[in-house]
């Protein structure tokens, strides 16, 4: 995966929960790079985050682990 881009597949939270990764998408009026991805539980619902926070790595009982970790990707 690059760094600065995430494949579409399944991606598990830090939390525990399932996503899809859709696809990364532009912000109409700022150009914000956004990361559009979707529940796989609940009412799956419809999200976006921001690239740079999809990407980044969280602090969990002392230890760095990313805050979406690819499980599957998609071919």
């Amino acid at each position: 995966m690059d760094v600065s881009h995430p494949v579409p597949g399944i991606y598990r939270h830090y939390k525990g929960p399932l996503y899809e990764v859709i696809g990364v998408a532009r912000h109409s009026e700022t150009e914000e790079t956004l990361v559009t991805y979707r529940a796989l539980y609940g009412e799956y619902g419809l999200w976006v985050r921001p690239l740079g926070m999809f990407m980044e790595t969280v602090e969990v009982d002392g230890e760095v682990t990313p805050r979406f970790a690819l499980e599957k990707a998609f071919s």
